[in-house]
C-alpha cells in the first residue's frame, strides 16, 4: 500500500475532494478525512472522548458504529489528541490514523481495523498532519494499491487545492529552524554541516512508536537508524547531531502535550 496526503486550508475543499475520491470508486476503508475542532461545526455534533479516560475503544467502536453518514461521509468520529486537541475523524482508516497518533482507539468499529487494513499507515507523517491540525488545516489520506493508483490520487487532490506533504513538512521544519539552529550552535557545534541528522533525529522523536520515550529506551532502534545512516553518508559525523535532534523532538512533543493540558 502506498499512501497519498493532501493538506487543505479550506475544511470545505478537503471534504469536497473526499467525495470526488469515493466516486472514483475508492474503497471508504481506504480513506480517511480529519478536521480540527476549529473547522468541524459544519460537519456533525459527535461525543468528544479523550484518549486518558477507560473503555475508549468501546466508546469509539459505539460512535463510528452508530454514526449516520453526513452529506455522503461515513464513519464520524472525536478524539482529543495530545499535543493537537479535538480532531473529528471521517472513515474507519481516520480512527485507525488517530489510534497510531496516541488516541487510545482500540476496539475502534467493533475491531474491525485489522492488520491489513492499516498497512500501508505512515507513522512517519503523523507529526506533518498533527501540525497541519494545529495550524487548522484539514487533511485527506488515501491507501493506494500501486504507484499508477499512487500517482493518480495525487493528481485528484492537487486538482481540489491540496498542498503536498511534502511541502507541509517542510513548512514545518522551517517554523522550528531558527530555534534548532541555536540550540545547537550553543553546543558549540555547526549546524549547516550535521542539520540533515539533527532533523533525521528530532523527526524520529515523533514517531508514533517512538514518542514520549527516552532515548536509552528506543536505543536499540535509533543505534540502527544512525548505522544506516552512516553506511549512506560514510565519513560523516552523524551518531551526536541525531541524538540531539531526537533529544530536541521528544521536548517538542512534551512541550505540545503539556500546553494541551493546561488549555
Amino acid at each position: 500500500m502506498k499512501s497519498v496526503t493532501g493538506v487543505f486550508h479550506s475544511r470545505s475543499d478537503a471534504e469536497r475532494a473526499f467525495i470526488v475520491m469515493r466516486s472514483t470508486g475508492v474503497s471508504e476503508d481506504k480513506m480517511a478525512l480529519l478536521t480540527p475542532e476549529s473547522s468541524a461545526a459544519g460537519l456533525r455534533s459527535v461525543p468528544t472522548v479523550a484518549a486518558e479516560q477507560p473503555g475508549m475503544g468501546k466508546a469509539m467502536g459505539a460512535v463510528l458504529g452508530g454514526a449516520a453518514a453526513l452529506s455522503g461521509l461515513p464513519l464520524i468520529a472525536a478524539v482529543m489528541i495530545p499535543g493537537v486537541g479535538t480532531i473529528t475523524a471521517v472513515g474507519i482508516l481516520g480512527g485507525a490514523l488517530l489510534a497510531a497518533a496516541g488516541a487510545s482507539v482500540g476496539a475502534v468499529a467493533g475491531g474491525k481495523l485489522e492488520n491489513s487494513m492499516t498497512e500501508g499507515l505512515p507513522e512517519d507523517e503523523l507529526f506533518v498532519y498533527e501540525d497541519a491540525l494545529r495550524k487548522g488545516r484539514s487533511v485527506v489520506i488515501a491507501l493506494a494499491e500501486d504507484e499508477a493508483t499512487a500517482s493518480r490520487f495525487r493528481e485528484l487532490l492537487q486538482t481540489e487545492g491540496a498542498e503536498a506533504i511534502d511541502a507541509a513538512r517542510e513548512q514545518w521544519w522551517i517554523g522550528l529552524r531558527s530555534a534548532e539552529e541555536e540550540h545547537y550552535s550553543n553546543l558549540g557545534k555547526d549546524f549547516s554541516d550535521d542539520e540533515r541528522f539533527y532533523r533525521l533525529g528530532f523527526e524520529s522523536a515523533l514517531h508514533a512508536r517512538t514518542r514520549c520515550r527516552e532515548y536509552d529506551q528506543v536505543l536499540a532502534e535509533m543505534t540502527a537508524e544512525i548505522e544506516q545512516l552512516e553506511r549512506q553518508y560514510p565519513g560523516k559525523n552523524v551518531s551526536f547531531p541525531f541524538e540531539k535532534g531526537y533529544e530536541r523532538g521528544r521536548d517538542y512533543y512534551q512541550h505540545l502535550c503539556d500546553e494541551s493540558k493546561a488549555a
